[in-house]
This record gives C-alpha cells, sequence and structure tokens, in this order.
C-alpha cells in the first residue's frame, strides 16, 4: 500500500559541438497547434516588453495573456498545448521570448502568474538583490553565460523561481549547457555534484519488495563501479513495516562495508512513513524523501503540505538531510494546472526544495549541513507531458539548469514511458546529447527496463559508457571503495571480478565473518541469482565487446520486454474477456479508441454519456441498497494484465468471498470499463454514491486496472477510494490524495490471492479512518 505520489564539464570538446549542433538543429514546434489560437494579431514593437505590450492591446495588465505569453516562450511540448499555453508556431514562440527578453526582472516578480502560500514561502526565501531588480532578462541571460561561477553565485540566492523560469525560456540547448558547465552545488563533504563528476543512485526495485531483489541489485551495481550517492528503492508496499525491513536491508549493506558515513540508503515513501519508521527502529533510514509539487493544492495530491514538510525537514541534524522528486507535467496531469506552464510549476518545486533547505541549514552549524539534493524525473508520466526524444533532451537541460541556479544539488531520471515516442536506442542519444550540461547524477539500475515501475531509464552499463566518453568521474571515496572491493585496479581500470555481482556478495560474506570457502558462497550466489531471475528481476553479469556494453543475452531479454510491452500497450479488450467477467455492465470513457487514449490520458478519466446513463440506471435499480463497495474493472495501459490466465478472476473470486465473510455489501454488478484510466473510477463513485438517495455510511470503489507493461509480468493494480456520500456528491473532491493502491500483482508477481488479503486490510483501515 502506498500513497499516491503520482528520474557541463566535457573532457572532449568535439563531444559538446556535435551535441550542440543536433540538438539547436532542433524545431520543436510541432506544426499546427489547433488548441491554441495565437496572441499576436498585433505583432509585438521593437524592445517591446511583456506589460508594455499588454497594456497597449488590452489597456491595462491582462493575466490571462500574460500567462499566454509566458508559456509560448516555451519550447513545444504537449502539457503546455494541453493546457493551452503554447505556441502555434515558431514565429510565435520566437515573439514570446523576445517580449521576456526586454522585460525587467522586478516585473516578473510584481505580476505573479499564479498566486499562494508555497509561492509566498519561494519569495520569503529569495533574497532581494537591488542589482539585478532592474535588469531586463536579456541582461541578465547575458551575465550568466559570460561571468564566473563566483560571480553567478552571488546572484543566484536574489533569482526567484519565476525569474529563473523565464531566464530558461529564452536559452537554447547550447546557452542552457554553457550555464550548465558553469554552476555546481557540490554535497558537503563530497564530490557529488562537483564538476566533471558523474554520480549514480543505484535504484534496487523489486515487483514484490523482495530483499533478494534489492540487495542483490545493490552487488551488482557496485560490480560495475557504480553507485555512490544512495541506495534507494521505490516500495510496492508502504506499510511500515515492509518498509522498515528494506530500510534495515540496505543499512545492513553501508553498515557491513563501512560506507554509512559515504553514503546514505533510503526507502522512497511517503515522508510520514518513514518518520514512523526512523521512531521505531532508530538510526535505520537514511536520507528522508518526499515527492513534491508546484503549488498548494498539487502537493495536497501527495499528502504533503508546506507546514508538514517544514516539521520533518527542520528535525533532519545528522549527515542526510532530504532528498526531493520532481518533473515537468506531474500538476497538471493531477488537475492543478492553474493555468501557468510546466517550466513554471517545475521551477517552483525547485524554489519549494531551496527554501526547505534552508530550514535544514538554520537547524544546523554552519559545519554540519545534512545533504539535499533533488532528483528531476523527466519523462515518468508519459505523452500528454511530451512525446519526442528531442522534448526529453530539452526538458532535462531545462531542469538541470534551474535546479543549480537555485543553488541544488540536482540529478536527472533521464526516462521514458512504453507508451512516449522514445525508443531503447533513442535513449542512449538522449543521455550523449544531455550529458555535456553535468548533472549530478542518474538512476542505475541492471538494464534500462525498470521491474517495478515499467518504465525506460539508465542502465549501470549507461554509467560506465558515459565515465569513458565524458571522462566524469566517480565521488572518490566510493572510487576508492570499489578499488579496495577488487573490481578496479590500482590505476583505476577495471578487474576479472569487474561485472562479477557475486564477487561482490562474496566480500560481502567475508565481511559479515561468514569462514565458508570462495567456492561455496559463489554456490550459493548463483542460485539467488537464478532465483531473482525467475522473479522476473534482471541481474547484469559480465558485459559485451566493450565494458559498456551489456551482456549481449540480456540485452535481447531487454529487447524482448520492450517489444512485448508495445503489444501490451495496444492490445484490446475482447468480446470473450468481457463475456467471462461475472455480471459485468460494460460501458465507454470519452476515448474514442486505444490511440486517442493512449495519447490523450483525459479522455479516458472521463466517462461516456452512454455510461453516465447506464450508471443512473444502476443506482435507480439499488433502490434504497446502496452497497458498501462497488467493483470497476478498467483496461488501463495492458489489458493483457487482466486477460490472462490466472490473473483477474482468481482475484475477483477470492476478494467477493473475503469481503462477504466481513459483512461487506458489494454491487452485485461489476463495472467493465474499456479504455479507462484510474480517475474514470472516481466519476463511477461520483455517479453511484454522490447523487440521488445518498446512505450515511462511507463508500468505496475499488477499480482494478491493468498497469504500465515493460516489466513482462502484465501486472495489474488496485487503487482502494473510500469517502463519504456528501464527498462523492462533490466532483472532482475524490482524487489520488485520499487513495490508497496495490500493485504489481499477478500470477508472476505479487499472487493475486495473496493481494486479496493487502486490499481487504488497507479497506478496513480506510473505513475505521473516514
Amino acid at each position: 500500500m502506498k500513497k499516491i505520489s503520482r528520474k557541463s564539464f566535457v573532457s572532449q570538446l568535439g563531444l559538446l559541438g556535435a551535441s550542440i549542433m543536433v540538438l539547436d538543429g532542433c524545431n520543436l514546434w510541432q506544426g499546427s497547434n489547433t488548441s491554441n489560437t495565437t496572441i499576436f494579431k498585433n505583432p509585438p514593437l521593437k524592445g517591446e516588453s511583456v506589460f508594455a505590450f499588454i497594456e497597449r492591446i488590452e489597456g491595462s495588465v491582462d493575466m490571462d495573456l500574460y500567462r499566454q505569453i509566458l508559456g509560448r516562450a516555451n519550447e513545444f511540448k504537449e502539457g503546455d498545448q494541453a493546457m493551452g499555453l503554447a505556441a502555434g508556431s515558431n514565429s510565435e514562440q520566437q515573439q514570446a521570448r523576445e517580449l521576456i527578453l526586454n522585460s525587467r526582472v522586478a516585473d516578473i516578480d510584481q505580476y505573479v502568474v499564479f498566486e499562494d502560500e508555497l509561492h509566498q514561502l519561494i519569495l520569503s526565501s529569495t533574497q532581494e538583490i537591488k542589482e539585478i531588480q532592474n535588469w531586463t532578462f536579456r541582461e541578465l541571460k547575458e551575465y550568466v553565460l559570460t561571468q564566473s561561477e563566483d560571480d553567478i553565485k552571488k546572484i543566484m540566492p536574489g533569482l526567484s523561481s519565476d525569474v529563473i523560469a523565464c531566464l530558461v525560456k529564452v536559452m537554447s540547448n547550447a546557452e542552457l549547457i554553457s550555464v550548465g558547465q558553469k554552476v555546481f552545488n557540490p554535497l558537503p563533504g563530497s564530490k557529488i555534484g562537483s564538476k566533471g563528476y558523474m554520480s549514480a543512485r543505484i535504484q534496487p526495485n523489486s515487483p514484490t519488495d523482495n530483499i533478494d531483489d534489492i540487495t542483490w541489485q545493490v552487488f551488482d551495481a557496485w560490480s560495475f563501479a557504480v553507485g555512490d550517492l544512495l541506495l534507494g528503492t521505490n516500495p510496492v508496499s508502504s506499510k511500515v513495516e515492509s518498509v522498515a525491513k528494506i530500510e534495515a536491508a540496505l543499512y545492513d549493506i553501508l553498515l557491513t562495508f563501512g560506507l554509512q558515513d559515504t553514503m546514505p540508503n533510503c526507502v522512497l515513501s511517503h515522508i510520514d512513513i518513514q518518520a514512523e519508521v526512523e521512531q521505531r527502529h532508530p538510526e535505520t533510514t537514511g536520507i528522508w524523501f518526499q515527492s513534491l509539487a508546484g503549488t498548494v493544492n498539487a502537493n495536497q495530491t501527495f499528502d504533503v503540505s508546506i507546514e508538514k514538510m517544514v516539521n520533518h525537514v527542520k528535525g533532519r541534524t545528522g549527515r542526510y538531510g532530504f532528498y526531493a522528486e520532481t518533473g515537468q507535467g506531474a500538476d497538471f496531469t493531477n488537475g492543478h494546472g492553474e493555468g501557468f506552464d510546466m517550466v513554471i510549476h517545475e521551477s517552483r518545486k525547485y524554489g519549494f526544495v531551496r527554501a526547505l533547505k534552508g530550514v535544514i541549514r538554520e537547524a544546523n552549524s554552519a559545519n554540519n549541513m545534512p545533504w539535499v539534493f533533488v532528483n528531476d524525473v523527466a519523462g515518468f508520466i508519459g505523452p500528454e507531458v511530451f512525446t519526442k526524444k528531442e522534448q526529453l533532451v530539452r526538458c532535462c537541460l531545462e531542469d538541470t539548469v534551474m535546479g543549480k541556479l537555485h543553488g541544488l544539488t540536482i540529478g536527472l531520471d533521464i526516462c521514458s514511458t512504453l507508451h512516449m515516442e522514445i525508443s531503447l536506442d533513442d535513449l542512449d542519444w538522449c543521455i550523449d546529447q544531455i550529458m555535456p550540461v553535468n548533472p549530478a547524477y542518474l538512476m542505475a539500475l541492471p538494464t534500462k527496463n525498470d521491474p517495478m515501475l515499467s518504465y525506460l531509464t539508465t542502465a549501470f552499463n549507461n554509467h560506465v559508457k558515459v565515465r569513458e566518453k565524458f571522462g566524469y568521474k566517480v565521488n572518490d571515496a566510493m572510487w576508492d571503495f570499489f578499488k579496495k572491493l577488487e573490481i578496479l585496479d590500482a590505476d583505476g581500470k577495471p578487474t576479472p571480478h569487474f561485472g562479477d555481482p557475486i564477487w561482490v556478495y562474496f566480500k560481502y560474506r567475508q565481511a559479515k565473518g561468514d569462514k565458508r570457502s570462495q567456492a561455496d558462497i559463489y554456490k550459493e550466489g548463483e542460485s539467488k541469482i537464478a532465483e531473482i531471475r525467475k522473479g522476473g528481476v534482471p541481474i547484469a553479469q559480465g558485459y559485451g565487446e566493450n565494458t559498456w556494453d551489456l551482456n549481449p543475452e540480456l540485452e535481447k531479454e531487454v529487447r524482448r520486454l520492450y517489444e512485448d510491452a508495445k503489444v501490451s500497450l495496444w492490445t484490446e479488450m475482447n468480446d470473450k474477456f468481457a463475456a467471462s467477467v461475472p455480471l459485468a455492465i460494460p460501458i465507454l470513457t470519452q476515448s474514442k479508441n486505444r490511440k486517442d487514449y493512449v495519447y490523450h490520458p483525459e479522455s479516458g478519466e472521463k466517462l461516456s454519456e452512454q455510461a453516465l446513463g447506464t450508471l443512473r440506471k444502476m443506482r435507480q435499480n439499488w433502490g434504497g441498497e446502496i452497497p458498501d463497495i462497488q467493483i470497476v474493472i478498467s483496461d488501463g495501459l495492458n489489458a493483457r494484465a487482466l486477460m490472462d490466465e490466472g490473473h483477474l478472476k482468481p482475484f475477483l473470486e477470492k476478494l467477493a468471498q473475503v469481503l462477504e465473510s466481513q459483512n461487506y455489501q458489494l454491487g452485485k454488478q461489476n463495472i467493465l470499463i474499456t479504455h479507462g484510466r484510474v480517475r474514470a473510477g472516481y466519476k463511477c463513485g461520483e455517479e453511484l454514491f454522490g447523487k440521488g438517495k445518498k446512505d450515511s455510511k462511507d463508500k468505496s470503489i475499488i477499480h482494478i486496472i491493468g498497469e504500465r507493461p515493460g516489466s513482462g509480468h502484465h501486472n495489474f493494480s488496485v487503487y482502494l477510494t473510500t469517502a463519504s456520500g456528501k464527498m462523492w456528491g462533490s466532483a472532482g473532491l475524490v482524487d489520488h490524495n485520499i487513495t490508497r493502491v496495490v500493485s504489481g500483482i499477478s500470477d508472476t508477481a505479487l499472487n493475486p490471492q495473496i493481494a486479496v488479503k493487502e486490499v481487504v486490510n488497507i479497506l478496513a483501515r480506510m473505513h475505521s479512518q473516514v
């Protein structure tokens, strides 16, 4: 169970030049932008600022037009287009940028695109530096491009998040890289985030939170001399006991090797859960994590408030403080776009982190500043944010520079989902284009394919290649450790143990005092790896022609899973399956077809008129007997997750049996949605529980939905939402922030019958709390 949350210096000048040439030669504007009408019917005058233009056209400052101009200055992304903010042509984009370049820094802060308590916090933590207030953005841009890092850092505290966002909007990719190569914010007492260094967060995810899955991915990473920032896993379950168990396992590895003061561990559950784990098991949690958004309302989706975050971080007084994750598009896709564009949203997230970093600084002495870093998960959401490889590159460059100008140590999750137009090979291309900006770190997994989250990101071999190609280094303390581990020789070259995770396990067992022979420990290691792989979690052993090439057999498997995901994504629920679902009531969302559903996710969140009529009739047939629970089943992004043998049927049968044994009144029919997203379940709840006669008891929707494909497991998730009739009756009030989820369910991952137990336990807690 988890709360909804929702991952430069270049030694070879030729590589940098190639990157700039390729990227700056690209035009990211996509052609006719029918959802956004032109705002420049009367073209701007030479030298005219944003505000002078608006006053000339409208007679006063029109905030809607102001937001439109700022949005149109962005490189094209589908997310801005969905909000009606993207430029309709390349010329319109350039006109918007010229208006910003002619505007004063002070004016952007004076005219606020959206005001809330988070923006006020950002401004209160931004210093007043009068020198820069009357600069135009043209002058500010020239300053950061031509001045030294020391000079830039003198003005950085006086740059608000909105100003930093507007500055990034008017920079080319080459200019962003130029700034990224100058500004660095290393973590205290380390080289992480320094010029010429590239670190790694090991992301040892497991579809079942299996401890062996997780720990062996750590051994695997270190066998490639990768992993010096963080051992950070995304949990399937956010139960305190489960999170504590994983934290203890990761901390044990660090403690055994004497690395507890070199890098932290973290289980990326909600920060409330991490705090509870630390309270029960002191000193076992490392750095604390939380996903953050750019507005107060959007943060509520993560069950986060300013007060909560301040209270949590001000108690961080050890070596490891706070780790945040962000990403363009998370706000508007959760219904909190608030009328302004994704770049400003993202910048405000960094402003939030900067303010929290200030709170931590105040709670600690000057020579004992805990680590604070942020991870930009750039392509995790999908095509509703952007679709193409050039857009992923642009997003990563923008976000890296915005993070650096906020004074933050920022890393990247250079990633994409399987329903974007970015292939495995495209991701390699993106890495090469982004690396010159020198982010502090990247994610690191055995392969590009995350076995739990089902998305594409950076593998261990990508890190080895980046080090070779760009000359980047690993944090000095960990590089020394890899030599001590005998993965590297005295000159830093790979030894015969390079790429051998069992060797690392052998050294771990030795450090534990295990007296068994190397042969015995290797035999145990081979058995463990075989079991882990059987569960669908890859372990990289050896390499191809070069040390940075994936083992050829593993490469074939990664590509097989990629192709399976593409087939899964476009597979429709067939009539035979629909007929097999007991007592099914089939309905449709507003998606016209599968393509519309995949590329326009919002269409799958809204029910068709026919569906609403069907639900009204269903509610009428209930009469006064309103059930406690209604089951909803949706195809989601992988209909095969439901249609595969041994998946939905045993889960439904066991679920109905257990719920009825615990005296829940279950709806007699199952709603079966074609092209359904998670929010379509909320809409069912609004129609069934929020209209007509309302029962005084709390009512629940159990929404079973196919997960995004990619792991090969064909998993489904179960979203549980419980609310009063009054709450269900307020359209849009029920959302992800009150929903709990059990994920990774299939016959090869979390067994459906075992998942039922967890679902029912969570449901019982929800009914007792609401």
